[in-house]
């Protein structure tokens, strides 16, 4: 299973660590990265995959979201399908 995650928040050093971090301890691979910084607003979107018999998208979500919440930034988890539905026109 692919999924898409977008992180949003203050700069500050580790977050890319962090969300790899927790994707790696989840058995997760990262396909694709992009991340930006606009002034002081730190912006990234993964696509990542689910592989494994450890590989569990709640469980990811969860992890994803204590790493967000302990470094102050929003971080959203979508399956592919999902996000593909949600933006088609």
């Amino acid at each position: 299973m692919r999924c898409v995650i977008s992180v949003l928040g203050k700069d500050k050093s580790g977050i890319v660590a962090a969300i790899a971090n927790a994707l790696a301890e989840n058995d997760a691979n990262i396909i694709d990265i992009s991340q930006t910084i606009l002034d002081d607003i730190f912006s990234m979107t993964m696509l990542i995959s689910l592989g494994g018999e450890s590989a569990d998208f709640n469980a990811v979500q969860e992890a994803l979201n204590k790493v967000g919440t302990e470094l102050k930034v929003q971080v959203t988890v979508q399956r592919e399908d999902v996000f593909h539905y949600m933006y088609e026109l």
